[in-house]
């Protein structure tokens, strides 16, 4: 375990980042119009070698997934690696990837959902932080706030400050701590391997997207019977959306199916953060110092 992970360098105008796809394959077009999104950020922008290859689902082989990986991160002329989508596939290859020289020359890597395998990795294994934020898919997407976008640039430039939110919050109070998290379901994938995340003391961040509620229960059950969810200094939820009732009515909102398994414990509750699978998905740090302060109905995370 890393007790301090690596930042990074942030970017300057006239970095090269790559786009690769590491998980779910993604049309040729949409990364076309992601190199010309951040090209306005004033980036060099290269897309790796099988980004736009498709097999069955996936962006090309494991093989093919795992070389745009490896080209990438072995590549020092890369400032940041942007993860074009999510999906499913990255648990396949992240153990096959050799981070090595990362220590040494670490960089960014950015993406959200199943891209929660490749930070918390980082994280535990390598020690190195990184961007939970959006991806190529959506970087044309209208339903998506200016501040989805503001935020990921903001987060890779170095001049993210905080994020204020209203919310609901039981237990409220101000605390300090590194955040870590992301999809709830990678989460609970990750348990019993290399990168199981490390919780306690920390500020752990959820979120999901088309669950039933009693799927959420379970993970969240596995986890707290794992342990982590034991002496966390807070426990944030992002977006929860689309959950569903199964066949037998689950008679629980969100949030009350949440509140039921951390009952035990007496760290702050804070829902609605915007980030995640919704329209207000805002860049964080993972593996990053955070402070949040709860008024009333209002909280903000500072990036400390």
């Amino acid at each position: 375990m890393f007790t301090n992970k690596i930042q990074p360098p942030f970017l300057k105008p006239g970095d090269e980042v790559a786009i690769i796809s590491p998980s779910f394959c993604i049309e040729e077009n949409i990364l076309t119009e992601a190199v010309t999104f951040l090209e306005k950020w004033g980036l060099s922008v290269r897309i790796g070698k099988y980004a736009a290859k498709k097999k069955g689902p996936f962006a090309g082989s494991d093989e093919e997934r795992l070389h745009d990986l490896q080209e990438v991160t072995d590549d020092q002329a890369v400032k940041a690696v942007i993860c074009s989508r999510g999906g499913y596939g990255l648990s396949k290859i992240i153990d096959k990837v050799n981070f090595s020289e990362l220590r040494s020359s670490p960089k960014w890597y950015t993406g959200f959902s199943d891209i929660t395998v490749l930070h918390i990795w980082l994280n535990e294994v390598c020690g190195i932080m990184s961007i939970h934020g959006e991806m190529p898919l959506n970087f044309n997407n209208a339903e998506k706030t200016s501040g989805t976008f503001i935020s990921l640039k903001n987060a890779l430039f170095g001049d993210l400050k905080d994020h204020e939110w209203i919310g609901n919050f039981y237990k409220p109070a101000d605390v300090n701590g590194e955040l870590t998290g992301g999809n709830l379901s990678l989460l609970y994938s990750l348990l019993g391997t290399r990168a199981e995340p490390v919780t306690k003391g920390k500020i752990l961040y959820i979120e999901e997207v088309g669950e039933y509620f009693y799927h959420i229960d379970r993970m969240l059950t596995s986890i707290k019977l794992s342990g982590k969810l034991e002496g966390l200094s807070a426990l944030v939820v992002g977006g929860m959306h689309k959950i569903e009732d199964g066949k037998l009515p689950w008679g629980k909102n969100i949030e009350e199916t949440i509140l039921t398994i951390v009952d035990d414990y007496d760290y702050p509750v804070l829902f609605n953060f915007p980030a995640g699978h919704i329209a207000d998905n805002r860049a964080l740090y993972i593996g990053r110092q955070v402070r949040i302060e709860v008024r009333n109905d209002k909280g903000t995370m500072l990036f400390v």
